[in-house]
C-alpha cells in the first residue's frame, strides 16, 4: 500500500484558509485513492526544534558515527519513505511559515533525502514521486510584475529537485485580502480545482 505524507503547516489551524483547502483536497484525493494511506505530520503539534548549535552538534555528531537510524533523523526517513507528499503552508512574508523552514532543515539530511555519486554530483534519495505545495495569499503573486516576489514555492520546487522529486505542483488561491476580489468567489473556485487535482495527482 503506498502512502501520502501531509506536512501541515498550518499555524493557525482550523481557522486557517490553507487547511481548508488541504482538507478538501485530501477529502476528495482519499475518495478517489482508497487504496493510499494518508499520514499528517502536525508541524503545531510536533515541534521540531530549530538547528541551534547544539541541535547541529548532536545531528553531526550522530551522521559523523553513522547512526542515521537515530529517532532524531525520524522525520527525514518518513519523508524519504513516502510515495507522495502534499505541503499546506500559507504565504507568508513572501514565502511561508518558520516553522515549515526548521521542517525543511530537520529532513535535509545527506544520505536520507540527498547525498552525492562517486563524482560529487548530488542526487535525490527520496521515494516520492510528486509534491503538492497547497497554499492561500492574500494578494496575486502570480502577475509578471509580482512573481519575483514569491519565495516560499520556488524553495520547495528546488528542494524538490535536490530531493529527487521530478514533479512539483502548485494548488493556490490567491487575492483573498484584496478588496476588490469576491474572496468566497475565489476560495470555491480554488476548492473545484482541487477535486480536479485530486483525480490525477
Amino acid at each position: 500500500m503506498s502512502e501520502l505524507l501531509f506536512v501541515n503547516a498550518c499555524v493557525r489551524g482550523e481557522r486557517s484558509r490553507t487547511l481548508a483547502l488541504a482538507r478538501h483536497f485530501l477529502s476528495e484525493y482519499a475518495k478517489i485513492h482508497p487504496e493510499v494511506t494518508v499520514t499528517e505530520r502536525d508541524l503545531m503539534a510536533d515541534r521540531l526544534e530549530p538547528q541551534y548549535p547544539e541541535v547541529l552538534a548532536r545531528r553531526d555528531e550522530l551522521w559523523n558515527a553513522g547512526k542515521l537510524d537515530d529517532p532524531s533523523f525520524a522525520p527525514a526517513r518518513q519523508f524519504a519513505g513516502a510515495d507522495s507528499i502534499v505541503i499546506a503552508a500559507p504565504f507568508w512574508d513572501l514565502s511561508y511559515p518558520a516553522i515549515l523552514k526548521i521542517y525543511l532543515e530537520r529532513i535535509s539530511v545527506c544520505d536520507i533525502t540527498f547525498g552525492y555519486d562517486a563524482d560529487g554530483n548530488s542526487v535525490g534519495l527520496s521515494r516520492a514521486e510528486k509534491l503538492l505545495l497547497i497554499t492561500t495569499r492574500g494578494g496575486n503573486f502570480s502577475l509578471p510584475e509580482t512573481e519575483w516576489m514569491e519565495s516560499g514555492a520556488r524553495h520547495l520546487k528546488a528542494l524538490c529537485a535536490m530531493y529527487g522529486i521530478p514533479s512539483f505542483q502548485l494548488l493556490c488561491a490567491e487575492g483573498l485580502d484584496d478588496v476588490r476580489n469576491d474572496k468566497a468567489a475565489l476560495l470555491a473556485q480554488a476548492m473545484g480545482e482541487a477535486e480536479t487535482l485530486a483525480a490525477s495527482f
